[in-house]
């Protein structure tokens, strides 16, 4: 592990225990420029500037440099707080109306963190039963809630967005957790069907906020890294988020119905990779998260995974070279479920599916003729994204997206072909 890489997670991990870091090393500014750009790739910069602007070796930095990454924090914090007081006033209105949505993430997990603003959601996920879809819909927009698309087939839809005007407030409506469309991970939905009767009340700032049980919050926590994963894939927060709940409410949790729908859906070694990590650069503590020992005795390299989440940025999205690999790495899924040789589909990952499109152009549920227009508009995209970020080549796509497979082959979430 590198200085930079070293430097992060101590700080990472200082901010999970509410405390500070006492560096009194040199480190030079351009590993400091290093260490508060990984921290913006990962959405973490306030956690991490509140624990080391005060340490010895900050100390030898100009003051302008450390007061533009101050700027931003405040600027963060203050935005996530008013994001969050806006969004506690929605939800009681909805209560208001009888209408009780299911939140996962966000504002849950925040509440786990010393201080929950300086972890930063960009979004709230509310989860309704398909039934209560149209009339939550309506109470949104009595709220004074904009609809991201108008025109949008609620019916065929599983999921809406919604902003409000003059408001950072970004609310994201799901008729389930997962696409049901998505052959790669569309039967993540299977273990929530029954996710609404066994939520639990939480309160936050004397409003009654419903969400998951804990075992199904923690397991959809890791479905959740398992599907970026399956992309471009995830960020090191996304650890933390799973880490605190599990430290939190670890002896409320039945692992032994976790560890059986990641053997399900080929996510175990993944898992425990997860928690290791968690481990061994975090605030994991197997004891008190009541952590299986099935688990604690399997042992997996992370190794390769810290260095795939550290290098990807939150949801994997440091580099457009990357998200555009996300199309070998879920084709080398599908291939797999459909018992098809694994191995880099270029065409398949220029023209996809319309079901793998269908998320991006809503239209093709109603239109699946347009399939064409769907390519072409993507074809176009890439080609202005290229032009406008010289560093992102093809080459470098299917390099990295075949280098992921490797790492997907490594968790045995698809087989290597001296497995079958």
């Amino acid at each position: 592990m590198n200085l930079n890489d070293k430097l992060f997670l101590e700080a990472l991990k200082a901010s999970l225990e509410n405390k500070t870091v006492d560096w009194d090393f040199e480190i030079n500014r351009e590993a400091w420029l290093m260490l508060f750009q990984r921290a913006e790739m990962h959405q973490v910069l306030p956690m991490i500037y509140n624990v080391i602007y005060k340490c010895p070796s900050a100390q030898t930095l100009e003051k302008e440099f450390l007061n533009s990454f101050k700027r931003k924090v405040i600027r963060q914090v203050m935005v996530q707080t008013m994001r969050t007081q806006e969004f506690l006033v929605l939800y009681q209105h909805l209560l208001d109306q009888n209408i009780h949505p299911v939140m996962v993430k966000g504002i849950i997990c925040r509440q786990l963190y010393p201080n929950p603003d300086y972890r930063s959601s960009s979004d709230e996920d509310m989860l309704v039963k398909s039934r209560e879809f149209k009339e939550c819909h309506e109470a949104m927009k009595s709220f004074g809630m904009v609809p991201g698309d108008e025109k949008a087939d609620l019916d065929a839809s599983y999921e809406a967005s919604y902003t409000l005007p003059g408001s950072p407030l970004y609310i994201e409506l799901h008729k389930s957790l997962f696409s049901p469309g998505s052959e790669e991970y569309g039967e993540f939905n299977q273990f929530f069907k029954s996710a609404h009767a066994r939520a639990v009340k939480m309160r936050i700032q004397d409003v009654d906020v419903y969400t998951l049980n804990y075992t199904d919050h923690l397991f959809y926590l890791i479905c959740h890294a398992f599907k970026h994963l399956l992309h471009g894939g995830f960020g090191i927060r996304q650890i933390c988020d799973m880490v605190m709940f599990a430290n939190e409410y670890g002896s409320q949790i039945d692992w032994s119905r976790i560890v059986e729908n990641c053997r399900e859906i080929r996510a175990d070694k993944f898992a425990v990779a997860l928690f290791q990590i968690g481990e061994k650069y975090l605030v994991f503590d197997p004891e008190k998260a009541c952590y299986p020992k099935e688990w604690r005795d399997d042992f997996v390299d992370e190794h390769a995974l810290l260095e795939d989440l550290l290098a990807g940025g939150i949801y994997g999205g440091a580099t457009n070279s990357r998200r555009h690999s996300s199309s070998l790495t879920l084709n080398a899924v599908k291939a797999e479920k459909q018992g098809k040789k694994v191995k880099p589909n270029i065409v398949k990952a220029v023209f996809p599916s319309r079901n793998a499109l269908r998320g991006k152009y809503p239209y093709l549920e109603k239109y699946p003729f347009l399939l064409p227009v769907a390519w072409t508009s993507r074809i176009v995209k890439y080609q202005k994204e290229t032009m406008m970020d010289k560093s992102s080549k093809p080459i470098d796509s299917i390099k990295i997206g075949n280098q992921r497979i490797e790492l997907l082959k490594q968790y045995g979430i698809i087989k290597d072909s001296l497995d079958k």
